[in-house]
């Protein structure tokens, strides 16, 4: 399954996604020939089981689709309707079809049957239809809500990707469930972290690949800057965060179940990638030279997408933070076998 998911969606975006159409979404603008055409091949609903309308692949499968749009840069939310999706699934809830998002942090409460609050850093929360969010609280509830009609602030990351505040008033859910036993209320911001790892891993493998070959063709001195030992090294630096930031995403794919996700393995996985992000970003730029750096080159499409997707969904100073109290919370003893097994205890409230 997960070589016919690959090969059709990058197929997909190698027709549709390409830099002139990424650079024109750019302030928000939602391209509907694209978003139909994703839709149409049935990716959206991709991690929802066949009794909820999906597809009932595992996350193993799906990691692939993910690092595509990074490496494409994908201007819309196929990842985040995967992550929805599957959460609608697990609780018991039919897939959700449409422009579809999720709300990983805000203020929602959910009172006498309806939903107030704020839904805030949305990605593309002005132009979807439903987004599905978790509210805390002593009986976590996963909740779809209409966006229809509610207040919208616009925002941005540095990338000009949508990431808006939406603001709800007594809206009801249009569906509703106690978030299952085994997830926390954070699942959407731990499952955004996962979904984040595998783009910057794509968008990593997109920088290289841009490196390498401006590197072969740029002459100074009478011959390609590639042959410079400086700047092998620095392009095999780059090579090597982008293997390893691949590999943690893979490993934080591959052991997430279709019940939970591996904690473990996802925060590691944004922990590692948040690091290689900055670097890597850095060394593209350095051997490209003044040319990166222009509008005209495609390459801060991939870079300022590195330096936004780094810090969403928890930075690398956040999950570092978590992962490490959970590591060290059973003491001298349980350490080493806690980091072999991948197995953390007490995760929940671990300062963030």
């Amino acid at each position: 399954m997960r070589e016919i998911f690959d090969s059709t969606i990058e197929r997909l975006f190698l027709d549709l996604v390409t830099p002139q159409a990424v650079m024109s979404c750019e302030g928000g603008v939602w391209p509907e020939a694209m978003w139909d055409a994703i839709e149409e091949s049935g990716f959206t609903l991709a991690l929802a089981p066949e009794s909820a309308g999906g597809a009932g692949a595992a996350w193993a499968d799906v990691c692939g689709i993910v690092r595509l749009a990074g490496r494409f840069s994908l201007p819309l939310p196929l990842p985040e309707a995967m992550l929805a999706n599957w959460l609608l699934g697990v609780s018991g809830l039919q897939g959700c079809g449409g422009r579809l998002t999720i709300g990983a942090q805000g203020t929602l409460r959910f009172e006498n049957g309806t939903v107030s609050g704020e839904a805030i850093d949305v990605p593309w929360g002005s132009e979807v239809d439903f987004i599905v969010a978790v509210i805390a609280g002593d009986e976590p509830r996963v909740v779809l809500l209409s966006t229809y009609g509610v207040q919208k602030i616009h925002g941005a990351n540095i990338a000009g990707e949508p990431r808006d505040t939406l603001v709800f008033n007594e809206v009801v859910p249009l569906a509703t469930e106690l978030l299952p036993l085994g997830l926390y209320d954070d699942v959407l911001r731990l499952g955004g972290a996962m979904l984040r790892s595998a783009q910057i891993a794509g968008a990593l493998e997109c920088g290289l690949a841009l490196t390498t070959t401006y590197a072969g063709e740029r002459v100074q001195f009478g011959k390609p800057i590639a042959s410079f030992q400086a700047i092998q090294h620095q392009v095999s630096v780059l090579a090597e965060h982008t293997a390893a930031s691949a590999i943690a995403a893979e490993a934080a794919f591959a052991e997430s179940s279709n019940e939970r996700l591996a904690e473990f393995f996802s925060m590691a996985a944004k922990i590692c990638s948040s690091e290689a992000a900055g670097i890597g970003a850095g060394i593209a730029h350095a051997v490209h030279g003044a040319i990166g750096f222009t509008h005209e080159h495609a390459l801060h499409l991939t870079t300022r997408r590195l330096w936004a997707w780094r810090s969403e969904f928890g930075s690398l100073t956040e999950w570092s933070k978590k992962l490490g109290y959970a590591a060290c919370s059973g003491g001298a003893k349980e350490f080493w076998p806690a980091i072999t097994s991948g197995q953390l205890h007490n995760l929940k409230g671990v300062p963030a």
